[in-house]
């Protein structure tokens, strides 16, 4: 099967300085927040949670934060094919942006884990969050 092409990155608002990022995993999901200016992340505590618990800690998380957007890791198989963790993210990410309004940007995360556990860090789940979050802050003009 051929490889799936990239999508493109959508326009970034200039007006969007501060970002909380999400590497949504089974029960646990790794969070980062960074911002536009530095270009970097840090790392938070690991949301552990699932279903709607999982939700409302994001929801303390944002609130606490108070970010002008947030960042979803989207997984793909090393193809570029999607599966049932893709398809998990892509809902994750719907029901922030219906929650809170604000704007939510995809960000294909595959290798941020097998990259954090490289890096030999402590919570691989934030780590990964941070990698995806960075990744996507350099993306930007």
């Amino acid at each position: 099967m051929p490889a799936m092409p990239e999508p493109a990155m959508p326009e970034v608002a200039a007006t969007l300085q501060t970002f909380l990022a999400f590497d949504l995993g089974q029960r646990r999901t790794g969070v980062a927040s960074g911002n536009r200016l530095t270009r970097s992340a840090t790392p938070q505590p690991t949301i552990v949670a699932t279903g709607d618990a999982r939700l409302e800690r994001a929801a303390e998380r944002i609130r606490e934060w108070a970010p002008d957007a947030l960042v979803v890791g989207v997984p793909f198989h090393p193809d570029g094919a999607e599966h049932a963790n893709t398809a998990m993210a892509r809902k994750f990410a719907r029901r922030l942006h219906g929650r809170h309004g604000l704007p939510v940007f995809e960000v294909d995360e595959r290798y941020s884990t097998t990259e954090a556990h490289a890096q030999g860090a402590r919570d691989a789940d934030a780590a990964s969050a941070c990698i995806i979050l960075e990744q996507f802050l350099r993306s930007l003009p």
